[in-house]
């Protein structure tokens, strides 16, 4: 998972992820990640259109983006 998370953030490409928010609601998001530190990972997220900061224990799993989709 840390791979493609660097991966996003060096070739700034879109990936999805499915995260786990603090009440246990989980969610699926498109971002392209712009930071990356020992806790967390700073990103644009396509649904809320703004830069968000996701924990990285909360992220239960990331893929990338099927190409033309």
């Amino acid at each position: 998972m840390i791979g493609l998370l660097n991966k996003s953030l060096d070739k700034k490409e879109n990936i999805m992820i499915y995260y786990m928010d603090s009440k246990g609601k989980v969610s699926q998001r498109i971002i392209r990640v712009v930071d990356i530190d020992d806790v967390k990972v700073l990103a644009y997220c396509y649904y809320r259109k703004q830069v968000r900061s996701f924990k990285k224990d909360n992220i239960l799993s990331c893929g990338q983006l099927k190409r033309g989709a």
